[in-house]
């Protein structure tokens, strides 16, 4: 698992994000913070508010009021892959790391394929990578300009148990080696297992901020599993 800082200092800071949609209320005032190499899984019901929490952290969308606090920069992984199937690994790493500016191309992609242990792979067309891999991609181009932060929005959505494995292997390095990994999943065995911890969204707000262990205290630690701790301290909470 990752670790934190020397200083403790977060590497993220968001104090009251609000957003809204016309009438519909998507996010209202939530705040934390992560570290240095801390994962962070995002979990919650579906219509939460996980999604528009992450494009706002990645600057794709404006909150209605709030603030965020980024001393670097931010990656962003959304859940639909948006690759080129017809280029192949190192033409879309190529491709995205002149959209993102990158000083050293070159250097860039070999750190990439090295990175995601894709070298072999470096001319294979994205349409004949496995979704595993492809996943994987997608991620190293989220790393491209070297990111403080990298954000991933369900980023097993579609992988077999054994590529879910190898992905979540990849994302522990990248946290061990000092990046701090947001994720938001709607797996909760994924949320419990890698979350050094976890935020916990509901109808937009933040309802829990703590580890899995803190949550099964907070309902009194008589369910066995996470996921019925999970739906338990909702329910008790009107959610």
């Amino acid at each position: 698992m990752g670790g934190t800082s020397k200083d403790g200092a977060p590497v993220i800071e968001a104090q009251g994000l609000s957003k809204s949609f016309g009438e519909q209320r998507a996010l209202h005032e939530v705040s934390f913070s992560a570290r240095r190499g801390e994962l962070l899984g995002v979990i919650g019901p579906n219509g939460a508010g996980k999604t528009t929490l992450l494009s706002i952290l990645a600057g794709i969308r404006e909150p209605d009021s709030g603030s965020l606090s980024v001393p670097g920069q931010i990656g962003w992984v959304p859940q639909l892959a948006g690759l080129y199937r017809r280029l192949t690994v190192v033409e879309n790493l190529r491709l995205f790391a002149h959209l993102e500016r990158v000083a050293d191309v070159d250097a860039a992609i070999e750190r990439m394929l090295d990175q995601t242990r894709l070298g072999e792979r470096r001319d294979d067309r994205i349409g004949t990578l496995s979704g595993g891999n492809q996943q994987r991609v997608n991620i190293a181009i989220g790393l491209l300009a070297e990111p403080a932060v990298l954000l991933l929005d369900e980023p097993s959505t579609g992988l077999d148990p054994r590529q879910r494995e190898r992905l979540w292997e990849f994302v522990l390095d990248l946290a061990g080696s000092g990046t701090t990994v947001i994720y938001s999943t709607h797996h909760l065995l994924e949320a419990e297992r890698y979350g050094n911890r976890l935020l916990v969204l509901a109808d937009g707000e933040a309802v829990f901020d703590g580890t899995s262990d803190q949550l099964h205290d907070a309902v009194g630690g008589s369910e066995r599993d996470f996921e019925a701790a999970f739906v338990r301290y909702l329910r008790e909470r009107g959610h």
